[in-house]
């Protein structure tokens, strides 16, 4: 069943690929390239109305402003135009996956953390690694800047599931006591900016 569906999923790229020349735009997202981190992707022209993107986002810092913020993720778009491809307003359905190293943002302040076994850390010697699963819906808006050029507004909200676990800074050991990973689930906005788009056909 596995070979099967496999099969049948490079049949379908193939013949996407295969047919007559469809646009396809490489684009970067200009609000994080000035901070270091990149977030590329690639949009292909299904048809009239529709387009379908991938793109990574990957952040390498080890330590920005003192918190660590390494984050690595990959997502897959399904896009509707109103218009027409890559014109105008547009709705997409995304899923997304993601690794980290962070420090989320409620541990930036001073303060003392007391696990349940109530020993004490410092709150801002706090960090957490894990993996996250996203499932969400994105509005955008995407025109032309020159001939070959475009800019794609766009932002994303919807469901993440969050599995990690967490580490103090000073030890390297957890400071939580779960042996596994502690899991949280929210809904947030999880990707966004402005993509400069370059029509590579």
């Amino acid at each position: 069943m596995k070979k099967l569906f496999f099969l049948f999923f490079v049949a379908f790229f193939l013949q996407i690929f295969s047919q007559e020349k469809k646009a396809l735009y490489v684009k970067a997202n200009a609000l994080f390239l000035p901070i270091g981190i990149m977030n590329a992707g690639l949009e292909y022209q299904l048809n009239n109305r529709y387009t379908l993107q991938g793109d990574v986002l990957i952040s390498p810092w080890k330590s920005f402003a003192n918190h660590e913020l390494q984050y690595y993720s990959a997502s897959a778009e399904g896009r509707y135009y109103f218009d027409q491809a890559f014109k105008h307003w547009y709705v997409g359905a995304n899923i997304a996956v993601a690794a980290f190293k962070l420090q989320k943002w409620n541990y930036w302040q001073k303060g003392i953390y007391i696990n349940d076994n109530n020993v004490e850390y410092e709150n801002s010697n706090l960090y957490q690694k894990g993996f996250s699963f996203y499932i969400g819906a994105t509005v955008g808006y995407q025109f032309q800047l020159a001939e070959r050029w475009n800019m794609d507004i766009y932002g994303t909200f919807g469901n993440s599931q969050d599995f990690y676990k967490g580490y103090d800074r000073t030890t390297g050991l957890r400071y939580d006591v779960e042996q596994g990973y502690n899991k949280s689930g929210e809904f947030i906005p999880y990707r966004g900016g402005v993509m400069i788009s370059y029509k590579l056909r």
